[in-house]
């Protein structure tokens, strides 16, 4: 008889903080929008610590091995990717609307570093920013999980691409397309005479005041990433939704939507050879507290994955 015992991560409260651990919990059961998935790669993301949830991960890839009463586009044995919960772990549930097809020629892992990461890039250029043929755009944190999407689909879209990273990752950055790299180390890209059409900024660490002096006058600045302290993201918030009222600049805080379509966008754009997920390093479930830790120190080259 099998067991419906599983291995999955779990945060508890520990004398310093959260402590993550691996235990063994009952498979999930899905509800009636929703497909059990046998894991096989998940991806790390900074929601993962952040949330409240005792259940880390959302990217996930796998096998669905049930469906839901009212699921209609999937079966068992279709490999799937997109948003589930609790996707740390060896089973996961996802709703049907948040899940799409794998290509064959995406890998499990490829696939499982997308959703969150591939999604924000997408919706923040396109959507957000509008960003379109023969305009400037600047990737602040060009090399992160976001930020390495973003490069590639700022370029299908037809877009002149800078790059902010630091020394390690310069040739990383160029190989992805950017057509200029900016070394952090080196240079604040705050202070040169280039103007932009939209800054993509994934890291935060920079004053809006300083990022306004890269825009053109109708330019806009697109914040995927923020600062780690709750009240600082906050305070940066309300900072752009004033300037915006007084500026013909916009700045725009913004968190991507979990949508199918979109999940399709980038299936396309892979299939068509502009867009590579890049995987920084693998870890087994059992070390995914030191996969977050990794991530969390801010320095990982686009994504991280964790095998189950």
């Amino acid at each position: 008889m099998m067991s419906n015992d599983m291995k999955a991560a779990v945060y508890s409260k520990g004398r310093l903080g959260k402590v993550l651990e691996i235990r063994d919990l009952e498979q999930p059961v899905p509800k009636d929008n929703e497909v059990l998935l046998r894991v096989r790669a998940a991806s790390v993301n900074p929601l993962d610590w952040r949330l409240k949830s005792p259940r880390p991960g959302v990217d996930v890839a796998g096998e669905v091995m049930a469906v839901g009463r009212a699921v209609t586009r999937f079966k068992p044995g279709d490999s799937v990717f997109g948003a589930g919960r609790g996707t740390f772990a060896e089973y996961a549930c996802a709703a049907e609307t948040k899940l799409a097809t794998k290509p064959e020629s995406v890998t499990f892992e490829q696939a499982a570093a997308i959703p969150i990461a591939g999604l924000t890039a997408l919706q923040g250029l396109r959507d957000k920013g509008g960003l379109h043929t023969g305009q400037k755009v600047l990737i602040n944190g060009a090399a992160g999980g976001v930020g390495s999407f973003a490069v590639q689909i700022a370029k299908s879209l037809g877009a002149d691409v800078t790059g902010v990273c630091s020394t390690k990752n310069v040739e990383l950055v160029r190989s992805l397309g950017a057509d200029r790299v900016i070394d952090y180390t080196g240079e604040d890209f705050t202070e040169n005479s280039q103007r932009y059409d939209l800054l993509l900024d994934n890291v935060g660490n920079r004053t809006l005041s300083a990022m306004r002096r890269v825009l053109k006058p109708k330019g806009k600045c697109i914040m995927a990433g923020a600062p780690k302290k709750t009240w600082e993201v906050f305070a940066r918030i309300f900072k752009a939704v004033a300037r915006s009222l007084f500026l013909t600049q916009k700045f725009t805080f913004f968190i991507a939507k979990i949508e199918r379509e979109d999940l399709t966008t980038l299936c396309e754009l892979m299939k068509a050879e502009k867009l590579t997920p890049v995987i920084d390093r693998q870890y087994p479930l059992a070390e995914s507290s030191a996969a977050i830790a990794y991530v969390e120190e801010g320095h990982a080259r686009a994504k991280v994955v964790l095998i189950p």
